[in-house]
């Protein structure tokens, strides 16, 4: 069984044998159980083939027990809980971008799981950057190391975030803090395209009559300027926050968008604004202008790189928690 588990959605598949397709299960909310024992449960009833004998689930949090609490949700992921209630032979947690990083070596723009952002040569072999806005932002490296790839989850989501001109200097008094920081997860996922708009508003001394994430999403598709500059803003800056982990990854082998809110944006991170940040990295703006990057508009990568890492384990290397029955 595969499981991706986000702050707000809990998605599950199960693969058959290496190398077969994924067999995709009804997502569910983390909301909707008070535990994600009952939400595989759910997401199982309509599955009429063999058992699962094993799971790797990847988690919205950092990974450094076998159970651990979701940074925005309430779940706690319990590996021997799953696995005790399910009758497995073994659970095995990730970071939630562990997955996703490993999706990139099966993704594939031709067959319309990618978008270009931008005009860039081919790639080249060096390491690759994955990061998405989501409930809220991860972000992970894949570094080839010989034959093998290593795939570091990091928490680049949690760094500060600041501002570079004087109409941001002047926007940030009025962007929401949490937990008295201003962090590139603050202001590039959902809430934090939110709290883009709540800024400018008051920035603007305007109304915002907008009460949720995709209020804003869709009041920007209906021509308003308000919800439009919020999109612009927050595409300028998700192109500065991916070209500043190129720079720190040197991330020749491109970098790619992931999360919920990437591949319903495409044509606003089309449009020039994400690029031009994503380039300005003065002294080294002419090799950012080399980067490859993508938006990943596949539905499920982290399920298609989980099947990846199963299908090829020894093709991966990555830190991971578990348990394993006696």
């Amino acid at each position: 069984m595969l499981g991706d588990i986000g702050g707000t959605n809990a998605r599950f598949a199960v693969l058959p044998a290496p190398g077969e397709a994924v067999q995709l299960l009804p997502r569910t909310l983390t909301s909707q159980t008070p535990d994600p024992v009952g939400a595989i449960r759910i997401a199982l009833e309509g599955y009429r083939g063999p058992a699962p004998r094993s799971a790797i689930i990847a988690v919205a949090t950092r990974v450094d027990a076998p159970a651990i609490r979701l940074t925005n949700a309430h779940w706690v992921i319990d590996a021997a809980a799953i696995g005790t209630a399910l009758n497995l032979e073994r659970v095995t947690l990730v970071n939630d971008y562990t997955p996703v990083a490993a999706s990139v070596t099966v993704l594939d723009e031709a067959k319309g799981d990618l978008a270009p952002l931008g005009s860039f040569p081919p790639a080249g072999s060096g390491a690759r950057v994955v990061l998405g806005p989501g409930t809220g932002l991860g972000a992970g490296a894949l570094v080839p190391v010989e034959d093998r790839f290593a795939i570091l989850a990091t928490e680049a989501g949690h760094m500060e975030f600041g501002p570079t001109t004087e109409e941001e200097t002047a926007l940030w008094p009025h962007l929401e803090r949490v937990g008295g920081r201003v962090t590139a997860e603050v202001v590039l996922s959902g809430p934090g395209l939110f709290r883009i708009a709540k800024a400018l508003a008051a920035h603007r001394c305007v109304e915002c009559s907008f009460t949720l994430p995709n209020d804003v999403l869709a009041a920007a598709r209906a021509g308003d300027a308000l919800a439009k500059d919020a999109l612009d803003i927050f595409a300028r800056w998700l192109g500065r926050f991916a070209g500043d982990l190129a720079l720190t990854f040197e991330s020749s082998g491109g970098v790619f968008i992931a999360g919920g809110i990437a591949p319903r944006m495409i044509d606003f991170l089309q449009a020039g604004g994400f690029r031009e940040d994503f380039d300005r990295k003065a002294p080294h703006d002419a090799w950012a202008r080399k980067v490859p990057v993508y938006a990943i508009i596949n539905l499920e990568p982290a399920l298609q790189g989980l099947a990846a890492i199963v299908t090829h384990p020894q093709r991966f290397v990555f830190q991971s928690q578990g348990w394993q029955a006696a």
